[in-house]
């Protein structure tokens, strides 16, 4: 029997369809508010948030911020443990969660189940911090908790917030493992199933196997779930051909999108990188994004060789001046004045208070010939 043929679980009125989708993978830091933004932006279907842990959700508060209308969930006194843009993620977006308990998983789920359209449940992230504590792959090892942690986020979360619920996983060491594993989660009710297509001890640089893929699809098809892969998914079109080809319903680029988010533009290509920097530049200021965030992911968006010039910047004005965004200073410094970084500007300050460049750091931009190029 085919996907088109048989019977597929109910997609929940505030839920979304995985199925013919192109989405961004859940990566930590990488798939920060400003990140799923631009990955919108550019075609994207859907956007993965990165894992948050049941335990660090637990307890926040929820709050919209007047200036930009952005929902936040912080604890203590402000501490940002989670975004959301609820006019650009609307319909779009899926949480996913760092849990090794079902009872932690739901109470964590409850507090973020309004605001998004699907909670995802980690099994797949081979990193200490989430296996240490029995989480990520963890779970892969111990399928009566994930059974257990996913029936009671489908009864209790799913139902009655009326979103999906579903799960990333990694194949096994052996298509068996795989298969025994893959049926008894698609029976839990979940909606959706992602896999990566490489085992625990696999690191990205290391190709993914795809001979497991089409069996995971059966077994998901079967059940009525949709089947998403990743693994080595590089662009959109890219991952419509490999969708056809193994047989899933949807595929999901990760590392890909670090470098380049216009992967996901329909009409295929990358853009130039300065121009993704500007749109990115502009969310992360709209957003009032962390500013360590910030020039964690335009380290990995503007090339090695560029990013020199700016390494040194300390605030958004820097950033929108070394990288020749006048555009955008008016926005640089009202964001740097509400987050508090008007102080640390580098280049801001340096000139006002010596009416000179500072010593040492070249200011050049990126497309200017340079007489010697700042050491890194």
């Amino acid at each position: 029997m085919t996907a088109m043929t048989t019977a597929r679980v109910p997609i929940p009125a505030n839920g979304v369809d995985y199925r013919g989708k192109i989405v961004l993978a859940p990566m930590v830091r990488s798939g920060e508010l400003p990140s799923r933004l631009l990955a919108l932006k550019y075609g994207a279907d859907l956007v993965w948030g990165p894992e948050t842990v049941d335990r660090a959700l637990i307890g926040t508060s929820r709050r919209v911020n007047p200036r930009n209308g952005i929902i936040e969930f912080t604890r203590g006194q402000g501490s940002i443990i989670y975004r959301i843009d609820p006019v650009r993620e609307k319909g779009k977006l899926v949480f996913q969660i760092g849990t090794a308990s079902p009872e932690l998983a739901v109470e964590a789920a409850k507090l973020v189940a309004a605001d998004v359209n699907g909670i995802d449940v980690n099994s797949g992230c081979p990193k200490p911090f989430s296996t240490s504590g029995g989480m990520g792959a963890a779970l892969l090892r111990t399928p009566d908790k994930l059974v257990s942690i996913l029936t009671a986020l489908v009864d209790e979360v799913g139902k009655p917030f009326q979103i999906g619920i579903s799960v990333k996983i990694r194949i096994l060491e052996t298509p068996e493992e795989t298969k025994a594993l893959v049926s008894r989660l698609v029976k839990t009710g979940i909606t959706g199933l992602t896999v990566h297509c490489r085992t625990t001890p696999m690191r990205p640089r290391e190709r993914a196997i795809r001979d497991q893929l089409r069996m995971v699809a059966d077994v998901c098809h079967e059940a009525g779930v949709a089947c998403v892969m990743n693994g080595d998914v590089t662009t959109r079109n890219e991952g419509l051909e490999l969708m056809k080809e193994y047989g899933v319903d949807g595929a999901m680029i990760a590392t890909s999108a670090e470098a380049n988010s216009s992967c996901f533009r329909p009409e295929g290509g990358l853009l130039p990188w300065k121009d993704v920097v500007h749109a990115y530049l502009r969310i992360c200021m709209e957003t009032e994004n962390r500013f360590g965030n910030t020039k964690y992911l335009l380290n990995m968006l503007i090339p090695s060789k560029e990013f020199h010039h700016s390494k040194s910047s300390k605030s958004y004005y820097d950033f929108c001046h070394v990288l020749g965004f006048d555009d955008l200073v008016p926005a640089a410094l009202q964001v740097d004045e509400i987050m508090n970084l008007t102080h640390k500007s580098i280049f801001k300050n340096s000139a006002a208070s010596q009416n000179q460049e500072p010593e040492g750091v070249d200011l050049s931009l990126p497309s200017q010939p340079t007489k010697q190029a700042v050491a890194v």
